[in-house]
């Protein structure tokens, strides 16, 4: 009988793994269908699906879809307040509902980009507690595909790399740990992609 293996459900625990999930990322080019980027599984198998502003029609909006096309996130953009040396802008990740947003479930702060050199991008899970004002942090490079999402402990979530000889910027693999939330992280990189005006940003 195996051990068993502690979930942290953030979308779902129907996302969560008892072993560890290799996933491929593959961007689609913005010229053919619209941009954003599709997640499949080592048998090849699409799990999930990434819809940008070519898509959607509307720049700072996402959508994480299942691998059958069900909507499952619904990703929107909270502009802050300009200050002098940063921009407070909110990313808020919300459960999709008959694809309408319903429950927030996670915040992440987009700091300026240029202060945002190495990490620094932090992840509130909903509800928030009391005494914690993060719950994840990325950590490295997303433009040089080396970086990874912790918990506040600093164990590591997901790692993003890449792998092979096909794999850049375009194919890259995505390592998520035992128990964490799969379409968690997938949304976590979606907004990554957005901050750094890749594929899913027009």
């Amino acid at each position: 009988m195996g051990a068993y293996t502690t979930i942290f459900p953030v979308v779902s625990k129907i996302f969560c793994s008892s072993s560890h999930a290799v996933l491929m990322v593959r961007r689609r080019p913005p010229t053919v269908n619209g941009g954003g980027f599709v997640v499949t599984d080592q048998n090849q198998r699409a799990v999930f699906s990434v819809d940008g502003c070519g898509i959607i029609g509307a720049s700072g909006q996402l959508i994480v879809r299942d691998g059958d096309g069900s909507a499952i996130l619904f990703i929107h953009k909270k502009e802050g307040v300009v200050q002098a040396l940063s921009v407070n802008n909110w990313w808020k990740g919300y459960l999709s509902d008959y694809g309408e947003p319903s429950k927030l479930v996670f915040s992440l702060q987009d700091p300026k980009p240029v202060l945002c050199v190495k990490g620094d991008i932090q992840v509130t899970v909903e509800p928030k507690g009391r005494k914690r004002h993060w719950d994840y942090e990325v950590t490295g490079s997303f433009v040089e595909r080396s970086c990874a999402i912790k918990n506040r402990a600093g164990h590591v979530a997901a790692q993003i790399g890449v792998k092979g000889m096909l794999a850049g910027r375009d194919f890259y693999q995505v390592v998520v740990q035992p128990g964490y939330d799969q379409a968690f992280v997938v949304g976590v990189i979606a907004i990554l992609d957005n901050i750094h005006g890749e594929s899913t940003r027009c």
